[in-house]
């Protein structure tokens, strides 16, 4: 069971890596589209710009750290979930705040998804499913 959640933590850092590049490169395409169309000043979309891209980059150094972890939990080595624990806890929870406060748009569950992939895949290696 220790190899299906190592695995499991691997597919949800796949996942927060490649919604880093969907978020940075696909997402701030359209946000700069309906900004620019709102006359929204140069500075302001500058600013936001740059918070957007660094959120990517987050999304991205988060996904790589639970990349490292699960592979090395998958070749057996006993490190600590911690660090995924938090990220799951993170995304869980921004994603079930959006998805209320936007009257249940879907898309929110881009977050709860991963958030729920590595809560599982971070139980401690020997934990069997009747713990």
């Amino acid at each position: 069971m220790a190899k299906v959640r190592a695995i499991l933590g691997l597919i949800a850092g796949a996942l927060l890596i490649l919604s880093s590049g969907a978020h940075s490169f696909l997402g701030w395409k359209g946000v700069n589209a309906e900004l620019s169309s709102a006359g929204v000043p140069q500075d302001l979309v500058s600013g936001l710009k740059i918070g957007w891209h660094y959120g990517g980059v987050v999304m991205l150094a988060l996904g790589m750290i639970v990349v490292v972890l699960f592979r090395k939990r998958l070749r057996g080595e006993n490190v600590s979930t911690l660090p995924a624990v938090v990220i799951a806890i993170a995304y869980l929870a921004f994603g079930i705040w959006a998805l209320v406060i936007t009257g249940f748009n879907p898309f929110f569950f881009m977050f709860i998804i991963p958030g729920v992939l590595l809560a599982v895949a971070s139980r401690p290696a020997g934990a069997s499913a009747s713990d």
